[in-house]
């Protein structure tokens, strides 16, 4: 049994897609999930699965999703070793300095280029940074993200690709999380 991490995009996010933690356990669990676990209100469920597919997994989520809540919510599976892989790998930490709450990742749901991400003219102020390694853009934030121009939104309209975005400490505690076996 694989553990697995799914993040839901724009649930409970100023009133919009509201979904109760303890429902959606509920819901994830009656899929047939193991140790089924939640962190946070905002989308980040923890589970054990006997399916390997992630882009499976997502879909049968969703499906869920809308059944129980009538919500139509992107979904971003990830494996726990694919976690491990994203927190071991951010170029920007601790290199940069800063405070952990500074950082953020934007998961993508699908690949963008290369190119196209060097070609974007980031609206970044100073002491900005991003840096996209594999699906993921690392985001250094010193003045706050709810202040910064290089956001979640941002990256989907440059990239023309479904994102969702976590702080790094989520990041980093669904990750120890997921190596506690929960």
């Amino acid at each position: 049994m694989a553990i697995y991490i799914a993040l839901l995009r724009g649930i409970n996010v100023s009133g919009r897609h509201p979904i109760r933690m303890a429902e959606l356990q509920n819901s994830c669990s009656a899929l047939g999930f193991t140790d089924v676990q939640m962190y946070l209100q905002s989308g980040n469920v923890i589970f054990g699965s006997a399916k390997s597919n992630e882009s499976v997994l997502a879909n049968i989520i969703q499906n869920k999703i809308k059944q129980d809540f009538g919500h139509a919510v992107a979904v971003l599976v990830l494996t726990a070793s694919n976690l491990a892989a994203i927190t071991d790998e951010n170029p920007l930490w601790p290199q940069v300095g800063g405070d952990e709450k500074q950082f953020h990742c934007t998961f993508l749901f699908e690949p963008a280029s290369a190119e196209k991400y060097l070609a974007l003219k980031l609206p970044a102020v100073e002491g900005e940074q991003a840096a996209l390694v594999g699906n993921t853009v690392y985001l250094h934030c010193p003045h706050g993200y709810g202040k910064t121009k290089i956001n979640n939104s941002y990256f989907e309209r440059k990239l023309n690709v479904a994102a969702t975005t976590r702080s790094w400490r989520t990041v980093l505690a669904l990750n120890a999380l997921c190596a506690n076996g929960n």
